[in-house]
């Protein structure tokens, strides 16, 4: 490493916690690629962990950002402002499920919402309060959400925990209904788990939660923060399956880069919240909710749904031949652009030999290499990445062999 880099590491390691642990240090990106601090460019199909799908620093989304942030910058949720009662409109429209939005500014506090609302409603139908959730998925690191996450990695030294969630097997129809009692208010899920290793639910899995609901009147709670905002092929994974949750949440990408994140209902539970029951000081800020709409708007004007399944299953081919070379390889799962390369092993040396050839990754769990290319994404650009892929793999395994 040169002097920039290292300069900036250690200075972050003296002054930030340490609950992160970078060995490189992002100066500038652009698109589908980034720059390091020693001027290296690099391929990044991490997107920021799920935020970048319109690429860094879209020219659309920085001008709104500039123009916004010259006019107003913030005003408190006592004032309306334009730029977030429009995008609230719009995600309302997007989903089509005919009711209201909460802004936030994270994943973690639109699942906290999403949580509080269905337990405002369930006290005054029954006193329910409880909320099944799934093993291996991943809704947030504050406490309620961190208890929602049914992984002992990101609960361990937290105890207490609060209480009122229980938990079930993805993919298994009977672990829910089993999980379910007269406690219960709702069912929380990821279409696609993402950090608990991108594992699509099943189109009957969904489709029996959604009845299951219906049968026991809970509400369908789909935590669309990694997701959402087209990753998969639609606005939201959930509109893959044909079938329509009470509630849903967004954050990463929605706010193009910036901090935003959003509970969205439909008609029937648009108004369980009522003023001073949630709050959030900067919840739709219109600087991020400016950087939203151009966001969405680049997503329609460039065809990105389209591009990201069309995409997404040359990328999926791609690794399926790795796969197919390679004994340590056991699957490629996922759905558009959210793939994940299932590992027998460690995925983190893949990880590396993959930053070595110039490629940005990252793990889900211990044995899934996770990709998560920006939309812009271009086949060009893809054939180059999976060529260091390819020879990140071949490199990798030669010396294992």
């Amino acid at each position: 490493m040169s002097n920039n880099t290292q300069e900036v590491l250690n200075l972050y390691r003296k002054s930030v916690m340490g609950t992160y642990t970078p060995d490189v240090a992002i100066a500038s990106g652009k698109g589908v690629t980034v720059r390091d601090a020693d001027g290296l460019i690099l391929y990044d199909f991490t997107s920021g962990i799920g935020i970048h799908n319109v690429g860094h620093c879209h020219p659309k989304v920085v001008s709104a950002v500039q123009e916004q942030a010259a006019q107003l910058m913030h005003c408190s949720n006592l004032f309306a402002n334009e730029p977030a009662t429009k995008l609230a409109a719009k995600l309302v429209e997007l989903s089509g499920l005919g009711g209201k939005v909460f802004f936030a500014n994270s994943g973690a506090e639109a699942n906290e919402a999403a949580i509080k609302l269905a337990r405002k409603w369930g006290n005054a139908n029954g006193g329910r309060y409880e909320i099944v959730t799934m093993r291996q998925g991943f809704h947030g690191r504050t406490l309620a959400t961190v208890a929602a996450t049914a992984q002992g990695w990101c609960q361990e030294g937290y105890d207490p925990l609060p209480v009122g969630f229980a938990y079930a097997d993805y993919n298994d129809l009977e672990s829910v209904k089993a999980a379910v009692n007269e406690r219960t208010v709702a069912i929380m899920l990821e279409a696609v788990q993402g950090e608990g290793g991108v594992t699509p639910a099943t189109d009957e899995f969904m489709k029996g939660i959604r009845a299951l609901c219906d049968e026991k009147n809970l509400l369908m709670i789909c935590d669309e923060v990694q997701c959402g905002m087209g990753r998969t092929g639609n606005w939201f994974a959930w509109q893959n399956y044909g079938v329509e949750p009470d509630l849903f949440t967004l954050a990463k990408a929605l706010g193009g880069g910036l901090p935003m994140g959003a509970l969205v209902s439909n008609a029937k539970f648009a108004d369980v919240f009522t003023p001073s029951s949630h709050a959030s000081t900067f919840g739709g800020n219109p600087v991020a909710a400016a950087a939203a709409l151009a966001t969405i708007g680049v997503i329609e004007e460039e065809g990105l749904l389209d591009r990201a399944k069309e995409l997404g299953t040359l990328f999926r081919e791609a690794l399926q031949a790795e796969v197919d070379k390679h004994d340590k390889l056991l699957e490629v799962r996922g759905a558009g652009l959210m793939l994940g390369l299932v590992v027998d092993g460690e995925a983190k040396p893949i990880v590396q030999a993959l930053r070595d050839q110039g490629l940005l990754a990252l793990t889900a769990g211990a044995n899934v290499v996770r990709f998560l290319p920006p939309l812009v994404l271009k086949e060009e650009d893809l054939e180059e990445a999976v060529d260091m892929i390819s020879d990140a793999l071949d490199c990798l395994f030669d010396e294992q062999a």
